[in-house]
This record gives structure tokens, sequence and C-alpha cells, in this order.
């Protein structure tokens, strides 16, 4: 996809919203995680799905250690009257994954993952419990191991990194590879034009109400960024001794110290992407 301007991608109201989690829907809660800041936003989005009536829970990315955190997931489930019945990761990082362990102590329920083991998450798998219906969406490119899950009866996508309620995710280099990436976002835009996806629950930020023009606002927002790597690397960024801290200081002048560390790693992928040696 090209840019259609020169002008930088905007991205849909909804991104403005204050987000403390709660109910969306008929059968997601989100409990917000206490780990606020720079990368994760207003903290990780543990989800709590529930199908009406039934007495068995799905729960999305339990966050990262916090007793308190799990138990208050487990507070609300038990509320419904209802048991977890199964917990599944949408990738590995500690701020989504780092509390499975105990959580599975707490709540007796099995994990699935991807790379996990014998009971691996594959692509268009399909997990029923409870009356409850996800189906696996593979989305790598955040991390090799990125999966999101399509909620159908709510026409909701569970995106964990691949797509934020609030402004853009990181390439996590090398795990994560922007070709890869690229092409999850295809995907999603495919189901949004279907019609099979129309409003996405991220993994940190707001619920998505408008899952199109979101992902199409971060397409755009990519394309531009690599015109923009481009465009460094002719004014000077490739013939430095490290072309990745040219394009930064570039590039990303706008953006705050304390994210360059991840914008270090989406730059080494652009730079992989375009064949940049670095």
């Amino acid at each position: 996809m090209t840019p259609s301007s020169s002008s930088p991608a905007q991205p849909p109201a909804s991104v403005r919203d204050l987000w403390d989690g709660g109910a969306v829907g008929e059968r997601a809660h989100c409990v917000l995680a206490p780990n606020p800041g720079p990368m994760t936003l207003d903290g990780t989005n543990t989800w709590v799905l529930l199908e009406p009536g039934s007495s068995e829970a799905v729960v999305v990315d339990p966050g990262p250690h916090g007793d308190a955190h799990l138990r208050a997931v487990l507070d609300l489930v038990a509320s419904r009257g209802a048991r977890v019945g199964l917990t599944v990761l949408t990738h590995g990082h500690h701020d989504h994954a780092e509390a499975a362990p105990r959580f599975a102590e707490l709540s007796g329920a099995p994990t699935r993952a991807v790379g996990a083991g014998h009971d691996d998450l594959g692509d268009g798998d399909v997990l029923a419990v409870g009356g409850l219906e996800l189906r696996v969406v593979a989305t790598p490119g955040h991390t090799a191991d990125s999966v999101s899950f399509a909620l159908p009866a709510d026409h909701a996508l569970l995106t964990g990194d691949t797509v934020l309620g609030r402004g853009t995710t990181v390439v996590a280099h090398p795990d994560g590879e922007l070709d890869a990436y690229l092409a999850s976002l295809e995907r999603i835009a495919a189901l949004t034009g279907d019609g099979d996806v129309t409003r996405i629950l991220p993994g940190h930020g707001p619920l998505v109400p408008d899952a199109a023009a979101m992902v199409a606002f971060y397409r755009t927002h990519r394309a531009q960024r690599l015109e923009q790597v481009r465009q460094a690397l002719r004014d000077g960024a490739a013939a430095e001794a490290d072309p990745v801290e040219g394009v930064l200081r570039r590039v990303y002048a706008e953006v705050s110290p304390d994210v360059w560390p991840a914008a270090r790693m989406s730059i080494r992928a652009q730079l992989d992407h375009l064949g940049i040696p670095w």
C-alpha cells in the first residue's frame, strides 16, 4: 500500500477515548492490569470472554505478575457464576503472558499459546468453551508467535499487540518481522472488508469500534514510515557508521526518548525489509 498523500495518516477518533476497561457487548469484559507506561498505554487488557448464561469463561492474556490483578479477573468470572475453562495468549511478551503459570495455578484452567508444547494454537483452530466460539487467526509480525482471536458472535477480533487501541505497535526485531506484519495487516483488512470483523478488542488501549478505519490507518502509517526511512537513507543515514541511529534522528525525532529502544527495533525491521545492511 502506498500513502495517498504527503500528510501524515490520521487515526480514527476512538484513539482519544479514555480507557479503564469494563464490559464490551454481551460477551467481553476487560480487566485492566495496573501496568501503565509508554509501551503499555493504559495497561495490559486482560479479556474475559463468556457466552451469556454459560458457566465457563475464556481469559485472554492474564498479563504481568501480580496476584491482585489475577484475583480481580477470577472475581469477575465468579461474579458471573462461572469458572475459567481456558486461558489463551496472543503472544509471549511478559506484559501479556508473564502471569500465565500463576494464573493456571489459581484458576485450574489449561493455557494455550503458539509454541507452548503439544497443545499449541494453530491458524484456523476453533476453540469452543461453554458455548463460546473463538477462531485462531495467525497474525505474526509484532512477534513470530503473535495470534489474534476472532469472536464471530460479536464480529470482533482480539488482536493483542498487532493492532492497538491507541497509537501504533512496534515490530519487535529480530523476533518480529515487517514482511509478516504487513501481511497480517492485509489479512485483518480482508476480515474487515468481508464484514466478519467490525471492531477490535486490542491488547492495550481502548476498544476500536471501527476496525476497518483503524486498519486502514495502520497500513497507511506503515507505508508512510517506510517512505520516511527511504528518504532518511537518501539524506545520509545509509552512509553513517550506524544507519539505525541515523534513521532514528531523522525520522523519529518527535518520538519520546522513552520509546527509542522500541523505535530502534522497528527501524532494524524496516531496514531488513528494504534490504539495507545495518
